[in-house]
């Protein structure tokens, strides 16, 4: 049996999958809303009960018929992907902050998948959790 991509033959138009990704935001509560493009990626920023989020989809940077498709594609697993998380939310399945935690807007405009990759990976290399880390307080319990 062959792997399939999800909706590797999809024609819904990328700007079909904003505007859906757009309505569907808003549905959930988000009460702002960023797209932008530049080459070889979009940029997808919300912001939902003061949770800053910062999506960057990674786009084919060829403009030819494999790469339009491989698009469309991407932009259907986007929505796929934000409407499992949103609908687990709203449904108490999991909780808003966990969800988006990779893509948390940190102060300084990065998120917190970009700050945390490298220390994970620091962590895995030496085996032993940063000082920084130990030195935190314990998670709130709401």
């Amino acid at each position: 049996m062959r792997n399939r991509r999800y909706a590797n033959d999809t024609k819904v138009p990328a700007s079909q999958s904003r505007n859906e990704i757009e309505a569907l935001l808003k549905r959930y509560g988000a009460d702002q809303t960023l797209f932008g493009t530049m080459t070889g990626a979009a940029l997808i920023g919300f912001r939902i009960k003061g949770l800053q989020i910062k999506i960057k989809l990674r786009l084919p940077t060829t403009d030819d018929a494999k790469a339009q498709r491989e698009a469309r594609r991407l932009w259907r697993a986007l929505v796929l992907v934000l409407k499992a998380k949103l609908e687990a939310v709203a449904s108490g399945i999991a909780v808003l902050e966990d969800e988006f935690m990779a893509y948390t807007v940190m102060p300084d405009g990065t998120t917190l998948g970009d700050w945390a990759r490298p220390q994970i990976a620091s962590m895995y290399k030496s085996g032993k959790m940063p000082d920084s880390i130990l030195s935190l307080p314990p998670p709130r319990e709401d």
